[in-house]
């Protein structure tokens, strides 16, 4: 495999970027200097995506795979290269035929086609499925059914008929329904292949940089979100779950999981189902919030009761009105004092996306999962199961499935973004 390519700039001359540059992702430099020939003998990659459009996650992830990207100011050529793009959807604005010229990736008609560039063996040597964006249906739970599963099954089908497998990485939750989410990881451990999946929000900034230690004592865990109870409720339990799955005996699974709205929020906090003092804390690290208490500003909270095998009780709270931010606190035992942090997105730039891209490239260049997939599975289950409690009038939804899913976090879960570069 080859080496990591990078290279140092200077802060003036990364300060000097333009903000046109910054808001589409890219840097002009990468434009100009990631030329063909330097991405010949680099992994390559078949791209499996619904829709490529400005600001859409093909642009914002698979740009980067193209185009380059920067940790800080730390700048690094593509370490891999993409040869392949299956596009489900071109919407008006798409860009994929004009990236595909620009960068001589071949566009091909099926998903099979793109893994074997057109021959009978697999010819790549990592896929990267984008199932997010696009003209699809909803669910009557309000899920929207993107493709996830149906990219997935074809890429094993692709791996099956060749004899041959490759790395994949799923962005986001696994699938909008456990039965699809579930069929995914066994797929991937039946063949024995490399599955990686989630979102930026676990190597996104954290203000203050708080890390936990791995076996760490915690009493409780809460974090807050914002928006969409599907699309970014994920996001806000990929933030609470990538922090107390190091809790001490790792994760032990969920046994159940409830779904509460409008007031009911706030009454459960008052009987003690979550916590005011770690909601305190959370949003205590966020900045450019309104005078006053969540619930003067909430028109319709939103919160996410989950309840662990070994007892451990966590939540997640969507404050949309009162906050447009990510935030995680939690208790450790015996110390009454929170610990939390803002889990801090660099928009317009949308560079936090460049650390998911890093640890996505790692798993290409070494064959080996950056963080623990199960991590997605579970909140994948959890999200789902909390959807249909809201769809079943807000009832407790016990998941016996979802307390087979336990795992450990490993010492070392890729690179994140640190405040101090």
């Amino acid at each position: 495999m080859s080496s990591v390519a990078n290279a140092r700039i200077g802060r003036r001359q990364f300060l000097g970027l333009t903000a046109a540059s910054a808001a589409a992702g890219i840097w002009p430099m990468f434009r100009q200097r990631a030329t063909a020939a330097q991405r010949t003998g680099k992994p390559r990659i078949a791209a499996i995506i619904t829709e490529y459009r400005g600001y859409s996650h093909a642009d914002v992830i698979l740009g980067r795979f193209v185009q380059g990207y920067a940790l800080g100011i730390e700048a690094f050529w593509p370490r891999t290269q993409v040869v392949s793009l299956y596009v489900d959807q071109f919407p008006k604005g798409d860009l994929s035929r004009g990236i595909a010229a620009q960068y001589g990736i071949q566009i091909k008609p099926s998903i099979e086609a793109a893994l074997t560039l057109d021959g009978e063996e697999l010819a790549v040597d990592g896929v990267l499925i984008i199932g997010e964006h696009g003209n699809y249906p909803h669910n009557e739970k309000g899920q929207h059914m993107y493709p996830r599963r149906r990219f997935f099954e074809e890429t094993v089908d692709a791996f099956r008929k060749t004899g041959a497998t490759a790395p994949v990485f799923n962005d986001k939750h696994l699938g909008f329904a456990w039965e699809d989410a579930k069929w995914m990881y066994d797929r991937s451990r039946e063949l024995d292949f490399p599955l990686m999946a989630g979102s930026s929000l676990p190597t996104t900034w954290r203000k203050p940089d708080l890390e936990l230690p791995l076996d760490v004592p915690l009493e409780e865990g809460l974090a807050i979100g914002y928006g969409g109870l599907e699309a970014y409720g994920f996001h806000a339990l990929e933030t609470l779950q990538c922090m107390i799955e190091r809790r001490q005996g790792g994760e032990s699974g969920v046994r159940a999981v409830t779904c509460l709205e409008g007031d009911a929020v706030w009454q459960a906090g008052r009987k003690g189902l979550w916590s005011r003092d770690l909601l305190e804390a959370a949003v205590g690290c966020v900045e450019n919030k309104p005078e006053g208490r969540p619930e003067e500003h909430c028109q319709q909270p939103a919160v996410f009761l989950i309840e662990h095998v070994d007892g451990f009780r966590s939540s997640m709270l969507m404050l949309n009105g009162y906050t447009a931010a990510f935030g995680f606190a939690c208790r450790r035992t015996g110390v009454d004092k929170p610990e939390a942090a803002h889990f801090w997105l660099q928009e317009p730039a949308f560079n936090h996306f460049s650390f998911l891209s890093h640890n996505i490239e790692s798993m290409y260049l070494t064959g080996k999962e950056t963080y623990p997939p199960e991590r997605t599975l579970l909140t994948t289950g959890v999200l789902d199961a909390a959807l249909t409690s809201r769809f079943e009038g807000h009832k407790r939804i016990e998941t016996p499935w979802l307390a087979e899913v336990t795992y450990r976090s490993g010492a070392d879960s890729g690179r994140r973004a640190r405040l101090d570069g």
